[in-house]
């Protein structure tokens, strides 16, 4: 059976995957301040989160260097007080194990309920998931 032609001109670039677009999107529609500000914070921790996974293939000290860096940028930041301690946690937890950066993602999530949407929610929800599998596995 001859194969189906590429539905992609030969010269296009592959598709490329956007992490956590609920929560960009959140961040862009936010007014400045407040829940802009929380939701690029959250954005950026679950970035981070995320790559505690091993298929980013991020070692260790290059995790400690981000989350140290991160928590630069988050100290420059107007977050309300119970979000700021929920989201450095999570940031610190970033450095360590994918067991760790999901109990600091439903933390995060419990903070932050009433800044997120149910999209966004649902995409940290799913984040929590796949670090939880992880921790199993590995």
């Amino acid at each position: 059976m001859p194969s189906l032609p590429s539905l992609n001109p030969p010269y296009a670039l592959a598709p490329n995957f956007f992490r956590f677009p609920a929560l960009a999107a959140l961040a862009g529609r936010a007014a400045l301040g407040g829940q802009r500000e929380v939701a690029l914070a959250i954005y950026l921790a679950a970035r981070l989160a995320h790559d505690t996974l091993p298929e980013r293939g991020l070692s260790g000290a290059l995790r400690t260097d981000r989350a140290t860096s991160a928590k630069t940028w988050l100290a420059n930041l107007a977050l309300p007080t119970p979000v700021r301690p929920a989201i450095a946690k999570l940031v610190e937890a970033s450095a360590g194990t994918p067991a760790a950066a999901a109990d600091g993602v439903r933390n995060v999530i419990a903070v932050t309920a009433t800044f997120l949407d149910p999209h966004a929610r649902l995409e940290l929800d799913r984040l929590a998931a796949t670090l939880d599998a992880q921790a199993l596995v590995g």
